[in-house]
Parts: structure tokens; C-alpha cells; sequence
């Protein structure tokens, strides 16, 4: 069977630190998996005023910039899988 995900080094190649659009996309990606986390480690009732923030925030986000992200992007899936490879391996590390 063969194996469809790319190569570290394929996806290295191919993205580039200076497309905006795909360095926006990995922010928002990131300030997403964060604010998971942070709830997760919150845990007690206080927690619910800081979702709360945290979903006005990412809410003014949205309003603020307006992006038109074709979500069926190939390079944007490959983007999304780096972040998420460079991701695992800093939590194999830990």
C-alpha cells in the first residue's frame, strides 16, 4: 500500500515563509489549538468567562479580517499537515 502523506522534505520545499495568506491560515490554525488547550488546562468555573473571552476575541478576529481561504486549497492541506507534523514532533520530544 502506498503511503499518500508527503515527505517532510516535500513539505518543506513547498512552503514558502513568505506567502501571507499560508502564514494567516497557520495563525489562525495555532490561535485555535491554543485556545483548545487553554481550556482543556482551565478546567474549573473560570474557565467558562475565559471560553467566553476567548470566543469574542476569535469572534473580532473574523469581523476584523475577512479572508477568502479556499478550504479544497491542496497547498493549504500540506500546510496544515507541516503544522500539524512539526507539531507531533515537538510533543514526541517533550
Amino acid at each position: 500500500m502506498a503511503n499518500d502523506e508527503p515527505t517532510k522534505e516535500q513539505l518543506e520545499a513547498e512552503f514558502s515563509a513568505d506567502d501571507k495568506e499560508l502564514c494567516n491560515a497557520a495563525t489562525k490554525i495555532q490561535a485555535s489549538f491554543r485556545g483548545h488547550q487553554s481550556r482543556k488546562e482551565g478546567g474549573g468555573s473560570s474557565s467558562n468567562a475565559k471560553v467566553e473571552e476567548l470566543s469574542k476575541d476569535m469572534q473580532k478576529m473574523a469581523q476584523e479580517e475577512e479572508l477568502d481561504i479556499d478550504l479544497t486549497d491542496p497547498d493549504l492541506h500540506k500546510a496544515a499537515t507541516k503544522i500539524q507534523a512539526s507539531f507531533r514532533g515537538h510533543k514526541k520530544q517533550k
